[in-house]
């Protein structure tokens, strides 16, 4: 796995991030130096993998492969190559090993939407979710904080033994708002609007014959 030298621009930095809130993971090799992201989806989301895929291509080691998950579910995944800059924010998200939200997070509404395309689930007209129970209570307490500068009130929500967070309904406009512009189209439902099948596979976005990993 070769080092790129190819600094990473606003746009990618921030669906990073958006991804490291969600799904996403940054790792180091033992014997490296340097980290690299790793993405990886059902694959029923292709899309999703396609658009995120060509927002790095010049930073990915190689193309997304179909693999095989838990039973018959499959998912598709990517990695990009080792970086300098994806060091850093190695370090700013992890703490033993484990992911930790920094306490001078700043989102940006492509972190976010990102993000609630990650994670994000909207489950009646006031009730919109961003899964977080991967995160402790005090990492909650850091993104209820961070949304709140961008003017996002949200409180945490019981979910079995676990929290996450959920959106006052007061807010849910705004969050529609900074986010639309940067879903794509087979993510829609996220936000309460149903996608059209025919944009599920757009030209634009579908490259859904991936290889099969073996």
């Amino acid at each position: 796995m070769d080092n790129t030298v190819e600094r990473l621009n606003q746009y990618q930095k921030s669906v990073i991030i958006g991804t490291i809130l969600g799904d996403g993971y940054l790792r180091i090799v033992p014997g490296r130096r340097d980290a690299f992201l790793e993405i990886n989806h059902a694959q029923d989301q292709c899309d999703y993998v396609t658009w995120k895929y060509k927002v790095l291509k010049n930073v990915s080691a190689k193309s997304p492969v179909v693999r095989n998950g838990n039973g018959k579910r499959k998912a598709i995944r990517f990695h990009t190559r080792q970086s300098p800059e994806l060091t850093k924010l190695y370090n700013w998200f992890y703490k033993d090993k484990t992911k930790v939200i920094p306490s001078n997070l700043a989102l940006d509404s492509l972190m976010l939407a990102t993000w609630f395309m990650d994670d994000g689930s909207w489950c009646r007209a006031s009730d919109v979710y961003l899964n977080t129970q991967q995160f402790s209570h005090h990492n909650q307490l850091i993104l209820l904080d961070s949304l709140a500068k961008i003017g996002l009130q949200a409180r945490l929500n019981k979910d079995k033994d676990y929290q996450r967070i959920r959106f006052v309904k007061t807010s849910i406009p705004t969050l529609v708002k900074l986010i639309k512009p940067h879903i794509i189209p087979s993510m829609l439902y996220k936000i309460g609007l149903e996608s059209v099948e025919t944009t599920r596979q757009s030209p634009a976005l579908s490259k859904c014959d991936y290889r099969l990993e073996v």
